[in-house]
C-alpha cells in the first residue's frame, strides 16, 4: 500500500514514495522507503534511478531494491529496465529484467546466479480505468500461470490526484523466499513503469 502524499496532491510535486507491505490479514510486516534525489524525481520521474530500503517492524533493513537509470520504450529494445534485489542487504537474492516485446509488458525473474526462474506478463493496456490490472506470473514456458501481481483500483480521487497505489502479490506458498523478495522488487518496478505518472501532465 503506497502512502498518500498530501503535499503531492496539493502542489503537484513528486516526493519520495513510502509503502506499507502487509500480509493477507492486513497486518503490516514491512515498511519501504524510496531513496533518491529531488532532481531525479522531478527530471526523470518514472524512469528515475532509486534504492528502496525495506525494513521489518523492528526497523531492521531486510530487503534492498536497487534500480539504475535505464530506458523504457518498446521502440528501443536496448538498455531496458533491470533491477537488483538484495536480501539481506549486501547479498543478492535475484534480478528483475525487462524483456523486449512490441505489444505486452514482459519481465523475467532471475535468481542470484542470473538464471531464469519465472516470467511476468502484463496486459496490452495497463490504464486500468475502474478495474484492477493483473500481471500474470508464469512458468518459463509462459503457458502455466502460477500467480499474479495486481494493481488494485483505488478510486477516482486517488488515481487522478495522487500517485498512490495498492498492489497485491499472489505466488505459491512454497516459492523460494529469495524469489518472493524479488517479486516484491518486481511490484515496485511495475508501479513505477506503468502507474506512476507525473501530475504535471494532468
Amino acid at each position: 500500500h503506497q502512502q498518500v502524499e498530501l503535499l503531492e496532491a496539493i502542489l503537484g510535486t513528486e516526493s519520495s514514495s513510502k509503502y506499507e507491505i502487509k500480509n493477507p490479514l492486513g497486518q503490516r510486516v514491512y515498511f519501504a522507503v524510496e531513496e533518491n534525489g529531488c532532481f531525479d524525481r522531478k527530471l526523470c520521474s518514472p524512469l528515475r534511478a532509486f534504492t528502496i530500503r525495506i525494513a521489518d517492524n523492528a526497523g531492521r533493513e531486510v530487503i534492498r531494491v536497487i534500480r539504475p537509470l535505464r530506458c523504457n520504450s518498446c521502440c528501443f529494445p536496448c538498455f531496458l529496465q533491470e533491477l537488483e534485489v538484495q536480501s539481506p542487504p549486501g547479498t543478492i537474492a535475484g534480478y528483475v529484467v525487462q524483456n523486449w516485446d512490441p505489444f505486452l509488458p514482459k519481465f523475467t525473474i532471475q535468481n542470484q546466479s542470473k538464471e531464469d526462474v519465472l516470467k511476468i506478463i502484463g496486459p496490452c493496456a495497463t490504464c486500468g480505468c475502474f478495474e484492477d490490472v493483473d500481471f500474470e506470473v508464469k512458468a518459463l514456458n509462459e503457458m502455466t500461470t502460477i500467480g499474479k501481481i495486481s494493481k488494485y483500483w483505488s478510486g477516482f480521487v486517488n488515481n487522478v490526484f495522487t500517485n498512490t497505489a495498492n498492489f497485491g502479490i499472489q505466488v505459491p506458498v512454497d516459492l523460494d523466499v529469495r524469489i518472493k523478495a524479488v517479486m516484491i522488487g518486481a511490484c515496485f518496478l511495475i508501479d513505477l513503469m506503468f502507474f506512476e505518472n507525473s501530475l504535471d501532465g494532468l
